[in-house]
């Protein structure tokens, strides 16, 4: 007899779950399938698991495929599992590829195709619960955002578009998504929500359309470069009800909230100086060439949503000075100073300049250090006079911190509702409002 295991969350359970499921089964004559607890779904990142763990054994046990169903509680048991089962075969999904590799030394190894073809109206009618997403743009973190998908329950990346066709084929066959559309409203026909990661000068057009259609959206850092075209946006979004999210992966990470909720506490006293630095050397790419490139463009959203977070939206005086050398056709740092009432922050970033990326948050009893990178949160300092009363948290960013957002997309869709208090649109205009102020008002210095 030949026995098979394969692991899953099988949350919302749909036709892609059971296509696997009789997969892994035909490797062999008897099926094991391991569910994910809550416990380790959270510990390997998994977000927005909608149903309890006996629900989705029900899932399972209702498909009929299973010849006995286990619980998946911690990392490394599948070791254990495969030994103590006795088995020949371990099957995943090729999303996974590689990752398994030294389960050979137990069994042998299977990377079972993604399931394409998989009707959208079949995938949704046999969930309501999950979000079909297409994408606009076909770089990098278009196929990181596929990848950091997987970790939330749910949603199902079906479709891409690019400017380049060849390039959108090349990128949903490597990817494995049902559709490479030609035509950016092919993509919006297929999908109910759209993640926009395409260039700056491009978001607004590609936003509003997926609006008009009806779709959610959710859209990469800076979502426009200008506050009337943010407001407008969201306005929109609204008259059409639905959910339009900036995609700023810190906001919603929850090392980051954490932070922002020690500070706003009281606990260091009054926030009286927000000092956040994100800096990168690039030596190519748009970011120093085109129109809509820059620092302040490319990396000013994550220290500006510091100072929006910790010290609010009512500033008075909006100061910047910009690096730009000689024959450079954009800004390769800048530092913006706002002033408020009873605070100043200081936003720094640079495309040709490294600097510490750092964040300290002071306050009239003590400060806040997080050190670089500060803008994947994932361990900070609450230090004050007397040492003995400083403390230390840590908190897990997972990945690439897409999912994070993702996460909180899904979730406000689902709950049905406009707004988050993890990145509300009034932040997200008033980000747009400080960008357009700083590259438009700057003091330039070569």
């Amino acid at each position: 007899m030949t026995r098979v295991i394969t692991y899953g969350t099988f949350d919302l359970f749909h036709e892609g779950h059971r296509r696997l499921l009789e997969r892994a089964k035909a490797l062999g004559d008897h099926l094991i399938v391991g569910v994910t607890t809550d416990n380790y779904d959270d510990s390997r990142g998994k977000l927005n698991v909608a149903q309890s763990l006996m629900e989705r054994i029900r899932n399972v046990v209702d498909s009929g495929l299973a010849d006995e169903v286990i619980i998946e509680e911690y990392e490394g048991q599948k070791v254990q599992d495969i030994q103590q089962h006795d088995v020949d075969i371990f099957a995943i999904g090729s999303d996974w590829l590689g990752k398994f590799d030294y389960l050979n030394d137990y069994c042998r190894v299977v990377y079972l195709d993604r399931t394409k073809g998989v009707s959208s109206t079949q995938l949704r009618n046999e969930s309501a619960g999950v979000l079909r997403i297409g994408i606009a743009g076909a770089g990098r973190i278009a196929a990181r955002f596929v990848a950091e998908a997987r970790f939330v329950s749910g949603v199902n990346v079906e479709a891409v578009y690019s400017r380049t066709y060849e390039r959108t084929r090349e990128f949903a066959r490597r990817l494995e998504l049902e559709w490479a559309n030609e035509h950016y409203d092919d993509l919006l026909g297929h999908v109910d929500a759209v993640y926009v990661a395409t260039p700056h000068d491009t978001h607004y057009d590609y936003t509003k359309r997926a609006i008009q259609a009806g779709l959610h959206v959710l859209c990469e850092k800076p979502m426009t470069l200008s506050k009337a075209q943010t407001s407008e946006l969201f306005e929109l979004a609204a008259a059409r009800g639905v959910v339009l999210l900036e995609a700023v992966k810190t906001a919603f990470s929850p090392g980051f909230q954490r932070m922002v909720a020690v500070a706003r506490s009281g606990s260091i006293g009054q926030v009286r100086s927000v000092d956040a630095t994100f800096t990168k050397l690039v030596t190519q790419g748009r970011e120093l060439t085109d129109a809509d490139g820059g620092s302040i463009s490319e990396l000013a959203t994550y220290p500006l949503l510091a100072a929006v977070k910790l010290l609010g939206l009512g500033y008075t005086d909006l100061r910047t000075v910009s690096l730009r050398p000689a024959g450079s056709p954009v800004e390769v740092f800048s530092r913006i100073d706002l002033t408020y009432p009873h605070a100043v922050a200081s936003a720094r970033t640079g495309l040709g300049v490294k600097a510490e990326g750092d964040l300290v948050v002071a306050g009239t009893a003590g400060y806040i250090y997080v050190p670089a990178p500060w803008w994947l949160t994932e361990y900070f300092e609450a230090r004050f006079e007397d040492s003995r009363r400083s403390k230390k948290y840590y908190y897990k960013f997972d990945g690439d911190g897409l999912r994070y957002e993702l996460a909180e997309f899904a979730s406000m869709i689902r709950r049905d509702t406009r707004e988050s208090f993890k990145l509300r649109p009034a932040e997200s205009i008033a980000m747009a409002d400080m960008i357009e102020r700083a590259r438009a008002s700057a003091t330039v210095i070569s």
